[in-house]
């Protein structure tokens, strides 16, 4: 597994802000030929190694054949696997970005890496393809730069952030920000993190990225191995099985990544809207004509499935629409490979 490195230089948002001499960290596979590349975009928490966590889809021979493309994944701008984000050191002192790392949107992150396809010679893709913050970002490809990519598949997402998917979002912000360790985005030079209140926003964010069904049928209201949530007086260290579910996916979390880039790309979602300052939603949709599959999860909480069918009935050139059937909710678009296997390549042969 071997990562690569390239620099854009200074990087100006679309809020006016400038982020000086930004880095890229990304992988690829396959052998470039010019017109073969495949942008894959990854999840909020997720990273540049696609092959990790779409497991058994991207290689020779299988539904993202890399025997055919050059599949490129890069870890996005305000992330912390080695793309500039808040805990990057800045070019002035060396210290990290923190508090001076500006808010960015989901065209920012776009606009990015068209600078960073630019950089590595890659002038024009035969598809972007993306699930959740992923399929944002390939939405917001096909809008901003549809004279760049051949096709697109939109996964998991809608148009724009809906309010609940911002209340949602911003109260997980809220958990990180009221953290006493959060310092205003500039804790890590103070040997402190504000793990707490990241572990609540993980908690509260799982909860959406998971099925009502599948939790209750997991879980339903057994207590965790020898504790007792029934006692006579409430004891936070006697759980039901589903907190001590939550509190372990809230632990690996914290264990791998960062507040502050979980800070930057939930607010990044905030942002999403693809018909501002286009003319609307409606309008920003069916400008585009580059050829789009789409798909959704039958029982995802944070991007209900109506959101996909709203996109297949605006966009300007849909090539098709499927439905992933699966009591895990959101997190179906990274689960249910045989079903993603059968959808990638009609995606890839239509």
């Amino acid at each position: 597994m071997t990562n690569h490195h390239v620099t854009i230089g200074d990087f100006r948002t679309e809020a006016g802000a400038v982020i000086p001499q930004v880095d890229f960290v990304y992988r690829t596979w396959g052998t470039f030929r010019g017109d073969n590349a495949v942008l894959v975009e990854h999840t909020l928490t997720g990273d540049h190694n696609a092959d990790e966590w779409w497991p058994g889809l991207i290689g020779p021979g299988l539904a993202i054949d890399t025997r055919q493309y050059y599949v490129i994944c890069a870890n996005v701008l305000g992330g912390c696997k080695g793309t500039t984000g808040p805990s990057s050191p800045h070019p002035d002192d060396g210290k990290a970005f923190g508090s001076r790392f500006p808010a960015i949107s989901i065209r920012d992150q776009v606009e990015a890496e068209y600078a960073f396809l630019h950089a590595i010679g890659v002038d024009r893709l035969s598809a972007v393809m993306g699930g959740s913050m992923g399929g944002a970002r390939a939405l917001e490809w096909e809008v901003s730069h549809p004279e760049y990519i051949e096709r697109a598949f939109v996964l998991a997402v809608s148009a724009r952030a809906s309010a609940w998917q911002i209340g949602i979002q911003t109260a997980q912000i809220q958990f990180i920000e009221q953290d006493p360790n959060w310092c205003g985005g500039d804790f890590y030079s103070r040997g402190v993190a504000p793990h707490d209140g990241m572990a609540a926003a993980r908690r509260i964010a799982h909860l959406t990225y998971r099925g009502e069904q599948e939790i209750d049928e997991r879980f339903g209201v057994d207590p965790q191995d020898k504790e007792n949530p029934l006692g006579p007086y409430r004891d936070p260290k006697q759980r039901f099985q589903v907190q001590s579910y939550l509190d372990h996916q809230a632990e690996k979390l914290v264990a791998r990544f960062d507040p502050g880039s979980y800070v930057a790309l939930t607010e990044a979602l905030n942002r999403h809207d693809v018909g501002r300052g286009r003319g609307g939603l409606i309008k920003a949709l069916d400008s585009t004509k580059v050829p789009t599959m789409v798909a959704g999860v039958d029982t995802d909480i944070l991007y209900p499935y109506h959101q996909q069918e709203h996109l297949a009935r605006n966009l300007g050139n849909v090539i098709g629409m499927h439905k992933i059937v699966s009591p895990i909710g959101h997190d179906a678009f990274l689960a249910e490979t045989r079903q993603l296997d059968r959808i990638f390549r009609n995606f890839f042969h239509v």
